[in-house]
């Protein structure tokens, strides 16, 4: 399914928690474990199950499925694909009745004001739209922190906002670029803070490398 120029959808998250975390992992390869990462993987582990297909309340439960869309050059892996019976759905070979589509993505944390997860959400629906030639309106997010689940409504505005991101992205991936950013207190807890230095990214403390080569130059003579 993969190709070089397609973007993975995990990195929607990423990128929009810091653009240059998102190139260090994505255009540079490079990655580094905590404590944070550790437990996502372990709850992403557990409901990618893609053998399991669960039935509750009339709910079809879709785990571990691949995506893909052309379109923007995305492709991923959508922790859970819900089936809900709807008469103004579609069908699927081996199921009875018609059904509307709602992609689930499962995060570590807690609910955030930002729209990084739901950005997630928003391009797992948006790839489920061109492969099944449907409309999804709905996308819901749980929270492993909370034991809480969110449930949203795809807006034009966040279709907007996700179309952006993809083109931004796209444009750094293609010409391998690794942006400055500036330093917050969210880069303590990000994982490729030893990688990334943000403290070498302050303006008072940084140094070219050509001064600093010529910095050391001169202490030798």
């Amino acid at each position: 399914m993969e190709s070089d120029d397609y973007l993975m959808i995990s990195g929607i998250q990423h990128f929009l928690f810091c653009r240059r975390q998102w190139a260090l992992i994505h255009v540079e390869n490079q990655w580094d474990e905590n404590g944070l990462t550790a437990e996502g993987q372990v709850m992403h582990k557990r409901v990618h199950d893609a053998s399991v297909r669960d039935v509750r309340n009339g709910i079809v439960t879709i785990r571990g499925l691949r995506l893909k869309s052309e379109k923007y050059r995305i492709t991923g892996i959508c922790d859970a694909v819900e089936l809900l019976p709807d008469e103004r759905g579609i069908s699927f070979a081996k199921l009875d009745g018609t059904w509307r589509v709602r992609p689930v993505e499962y995060k570590r944390g807690k609910s955030k004001i930002e729209d990084c997860d739901r950005m997630q959400a928003v391009a797992q629906a948006l790839c489920l739209e061109e492969m099944l030639s449907c409309e999804v309106n709905q996308c819901a997010i749980f929270y492993g922190e909370t034991k809480r689940r969110e449930t949203f409504d795809i807006t034009e505005e966040l279709r907007e906002k996700a179309t952006d991101v993809f083109t931004e992205m796209h444009k750094y991936y293609e010409t391998s670029y690794t942006p400055k950013v500036k330093t917050t207190p969210k880069c303590r807890s990000c994982s490729l803070k030893d990688i990334c230095l943000p403290e070498l990214l302050r303006k008072p403390t940084c140094k070219s490398v050509k001064k600093y080569i010529e910095g050391h130059i001169a202490e030798e003579d």
